[in-house]
């Protein structure tokens, strides 16, 4: 399914009354299966289907590495997502039992929400960024989203690899943004733990919690965190950035991680 459709819409500049054709994203519901059990639905933009579920299913401690996914496959014109994998049940079990649904667009479910019941080990990671190179890539961040410039209707994410790698993410839920961003870079991969991961929206506890499960050492974005977010990221040895724009840049924790 395309992820962009136009449409004729009304336009007023001043005075001046225009018909003419906008182009707008999709939403859609994706269904995720794991081991021919539906697990969940999240509210999606058509893009990257298979790197959003097994973002979201990394994020959320359900299948702890690439190496235990036997097949991914996407059906009913990527409107579902069937994996075969090695999980953990009980990990599964809690988040039916206890998933929130998070406070980012659409409605999806977490169980890593709270920082007492995050498993989660503290990020260890030597990288360490200049805050020049975080400032140059926030400022080329919108211009990399494809989606972004030709609708202005989606969140976004963005993860540096080095100067010549990164993965975008982006969907009109901003927590589904990272999990394409890291479920690309999984299944790349990549070493997250000498990145770092750039988003456009708020540092909301869930936002953060996705960034601590899969060891990011660094995570910045234009806007605020919020309590909990840094909450969270202070507990898990997170270096948390908000209001990155321009020369300006506010660190919440890990500041050993930000050079001059």
């Amino acid at each position: 399914m395309e992820a962009l459709f136009t449409t004729e819409i009304v336009k007023y500049r001043g005075d001046e009354r225009l018909i003419c054709e906008d182009t707008l994203v999709r939403e859609i519901k994706l269904e995720i299966f794991v081991n021919d059990e539906k697990i969940g639905a999240l509210m999606a933009t058509p893009t990257d289907e298979q790197a959003l579920a097994v973002g979201y299913l990394m994020s959320e401690n359900i299948i702890a590495k690439v190496s235990d996914i036997q097949n991914i496959e996407s059906q009913n014109d990527g409107m579902s997502v069937h994996i075969k994998a090695k999980i953990d049940e009980a990990n599964l079990a809690k988040l039916n039992a206890e998933g929130v649904v998070i406070s980012g667009c659409g409605r999806a479910h977490t169980a890593n929400i709270d920082p007492e019941a995050i498993q989660a080990s503290q990020i260890n990671s030597k990288a360490k960024f200049s805050k020049t190179q975080i400032l140059k890539q926030m400022g080329e961040f919108y211009t990399q989203c494809d989606l972004y410039e030709k609708t202005g209707c989606v969140h976004t994410a963005k993860l540096f690899v080095d100067e010549k790698s990164f993965f975008i993410g982006e969907d009109i839920a901003q927590h589904n943004t990272i999990d394409k961003a890291l479920g690309k870079a999984r299944l790349a991969g990549v070493d997250l733990q000498d990145c770092f991961l750039m988003v456009s929206g708020r540092l909301s506890s869930e936002m953060v919690a996705k960034a601590v499960m899969h060891k990011i050492p660094v995570l910045v974005s234009r806007t605020a965190p919020t309590c909990l977010g840094v909450m969270i990221a202070r507990k898990f040895n997170l270096t948390l950035c908000g209001f990155a724009r321009e020369d300006k840049i506010n660190i919440y924790n890990g500041e050993f991680r930000i050079d001059e």
